[in-house]
C-alpha cells in the first residue's frame, strides 16, 4: 500500500470529521491483513499527521485534532498500552526504525513527556515533539549543554517554540538518555536521537512500563530538573 492509497483511506475518514464504529473496524483489519500490522501502524499514523495539517484550513483546529486523536486510538488500542508498545520491548538499530517508533510515542502521548538525552539532532523526532507541545502536553527536556550548541541540533529550535529546556552548565557530559511518556512508560537505552544512531550505529533501546521502574526513572529527571535550574 502506497501513501497515496493511504491518503485516501484516511480523507474518507475526515468528511464528517469523525470515525464512525465500522470506519474504525475497517482501518484495523485493513492493516491486520497486511501481514505487517506495526509497520503500516506506523505509516498510517504518519500520514495522518501530515494530512492533519492541510485538514486544519478545512474545519475548526479542536475538530481536527479530535479526529487525530481518534485516527491515533483505532491503530493503537488501549489494549497496547496507548502508544503501540507492549509492558517491555526491545528496539535494535540500524533498521528497526526506532526514530519512527519514538516519534509515535510522542504523538500518543496525551499529558506529558520528560525528556532527558545527550542530544537531539534527528528532525523526524524533534518534529514529533514540536507537534506534542502544540496539542498542550506538558514537554521538559534535558540536554548537554556543549551538544546543543552543535551543528543540526533541534535544541534551538524546540526552545524558539516555547519548549522548556534546560542544560547541565557542568565540564561534564550529561550522558544520559531516556524519555518519560505521561508518567507511565520509560524508554532508554545507548540510542541517541540522531539520524545516524537510527540509520547507521548499532544501538539498542528499551522501552518499560513497570510502575516502580518508571518512578526511579522519574525521581531522577526532578532530581536534575532542580539542579540545572
Amino acid at each position: 500500500m502506497n501513501d497515496a492509497e493511504i491518503d485516501a483511506i484516511l480523507a474518507q475518514t475526515w468528511d464528517d470529521q469523525r470515525l464512525s464504529r465500522s470506519e474504525k473496524k475497517a482501518l484495523k483489519q485493513l492493516i491486520e491483513d497486511t501481514g505487517r500490522p506495526d509497520d503500516e501502524r506506523h505509516r498510517f499514523r504518519r500520514r495522518a499527521f501530515e494530512l492533519a495539517t492541510g485538514f486544519l484550513t478545512e474545519g475548526p483546529s479542536g475538530d481536527v485534532l479530535a479526529w487525530l486523536e481518534e485516527v491515533v486510538r483505532a491503530l493503537w488500542p488501549p489494549s497496547q498500552n496507548g502508544g503501540g508498545v507492549a509492558q517491555a520491548e526491545a528496539l535494535f538499530s540500524p533498521g528497526g526504525d526506532v526514530a519512527e517508533r519514538l516519534a509515535g510515542m510522542f504523538d500518543a502521548a496525551r499529558r506529558s513527556v520528560d525528556v532527558c538525552v545527550f542530544t537531539i539532532t534527528d528532525n523526524r523526532v524533534s518534529k514529533a515533539m514540536g507537534r506534542a507541545h502544540q496539542r498542550g502536553v506538558k514537554l521538559r527536556v534535558i540536554t548537554d549543554d556543549m551538544k546543543s550548541l552543535d551543528l543540526g541540533s533541534d535544541i534551538e529550535r524546540l526552545e524558539s517554540r516555547g519548549v522548556n529546556v534546560r542544560t547541565d552548565g557542568d565540564p561534564a557530559h550529561m550522558h544520559h538518555k531516556f524519555a518519560i511518556f505521561d508518567g507511565a512508560r520509560v524508554l532508554t537505552g545507548s540510542y541517541n536521537w540522531t539520524r545516524s544512531a537510527n540509520e547507521e550505529n548499532y544501538e539498542n533501546a528499551v522501552i518499560v512500563s513497570e510502575p516502580a521502574l518508571v518512578r526511579q526513572f522519574q525521581d531522577e529527571f526532578d532530581k536534575l530538573w532542580r539542579g540545572f535550574a
